[in-house]
C-alpha cells in the first residue's frame, strides 16, 4: 500500500465512520473501484484506531463523567444520566460482541462481493429517511432508557456483520425509532461505538505493521473523523438526516449499475 493510499483511505474512514454512510462499505469500494489490493485487516482496525481516539478526545469530558458515574451507581447506589448511560453500553457491549462474531461468519459464507453492500446502502437508506421522517424528537439524552439504550447497542452487530449497513446508520435509525432526538441519538451513537471499536482494536494489535502508510493513515482518519463529528453534531440540531440517506440511495443505485455493465 502506497503512501497516497494510506492517506487516502484514512481521509475516507474519518468522513464515514461517523456519518450513517458505512465506512465498511466505502473501505470496500475504493479499493474495487481503482483496482487497488484488498486492504488488509490489520490496517482497517487501524483506521479504526484513528477515528476511535477522535471519539474519546471528542468526548474526553463524557466519559469521565460516565466511568465517574457509572462507579457512583454501581458501588455507591447513586442514580444519575451518566450512571445509567455508562450501564447502558456497557451491559448491551458483550451480547453485541458474540452476535457480531456470529453474522459476520454468516456474511462472509454466504453474502460475499459488492451487490450485497449495494443492497444494504440502498435499503438502510429507505429506512433511514423513512424512520427519520415518521419520528417525532420526544426523548432526549438523560430520557433513554435501559430497553432502549440495550436494543441500539444490540443493532450494532447488524452493522459488524453486513457491510454497506453502517454501524451510526443502524444505531441512530433505531435511536429514531424510539423517537430520540436526532442530536442525542447521535451522541449516543458515538459513544456505543467506542467499546466495541476498542476491543477490535485491542483483538487485533497484535497485527499491526507500523509504518509509515500505518501512520499517515491513522492520523488521517483520527483527525477527518475529528472534524466530523464537530460538524455532524451542530449538523443535527437543525438539520435531518435527509441527506445522508439519499447518498446512500444513489451510491448503492451507482454500485448495481456498475455490476450490471461489467
Amino acid at each position: 500500500m502506497t503512501v497516497l493510499q494510506a492517506i487516502f483511505l484514512g481521509i475516507i474512514q474519518g468522513l464515514t465512520e461517523f456519518l450513517p454512510i458505512s465506512s465498511s462499505a466505502h473501505l470496500n469500494i475504493m479499493p474495487w473501484l481503482f483496482n487497488w489490493q484488498e486492504i488488509p485487516e490489520s490496517f482497517d482496525v487501524a483506521l479504526h484506531f484513528g477515528t476511535l481516539l477522535a471519539i474519546c478526545i471528542y468526548f474526553f469530558k463524557d466519559w469521565i463523567d460516565l466511568i465517574i458515574g457509572g462507579y457512583k451507581k454501581a458501588i455507591k447506589k447513586e442514580d444519575s444520566t451518566d450512571g445509567r448511560i455508562f450501564w447502558y453500553i456497557a451491559i448491551s457491549t458483550i451480547p453485541t460482541g458474540i452476535l457480531s462474531i456470529i453474522l459476520e461468519k454468516f456474511s462472509d459464507k454466504y453474502l460475499p462481493g459488492m451487490a450485497p453492500i449495494a443492497v444494504a446502502l440502498i435499503v438502510m437508506g429507505i429506512l433511514l429517511y423513512i424512520i427519520d421522517k415518521k419520528s417525532s424528537s420526544e426523548v432526549g439524552y438523560d430520557k433513554i432508557t435501559f430497553k432502549q439504550g440495550f436494543l441500539i447497542g444490540l443493532s450494532q452487530a447488524i452493522a459488524a456483520a453486513f457491510p454497506g449497513v453502517s454501524r451510526s446508520g443502524i444505531t441512530m435509525t433505531v435511536s429514531r425509532l424510539f423517537k430520540i432526538d436526532r442530536e442525542s441519538a447521535a451522541k449516543y451513537s458515538f459513544l456505543l461505538s467506542t467499546p466495541v471499536v476498542l476491543a477490535a482494536v485491542l483483538i487485533n494489535i497484535g497485527n499491526f505493521v507500523i509504518d509509515i502508510p500505518f501512520i499517515l493513515g491513522l492520523l488521517a482518519s483520527f483527525i477527518s473523523g475529528l472534524l466530523v463529528i464537530k460538524f455532524l453534531m451542530e449538523y443535527l440540531k437543525k438539520k435531518s438526516f435527509k441527506v445522508f440517506a439519499i447518498y446512500r440511495l444513489i451510491l448503492g443505485l451507482i454500485i448495481l449499475a456498475i455490476l450490471i455493465i461489467k
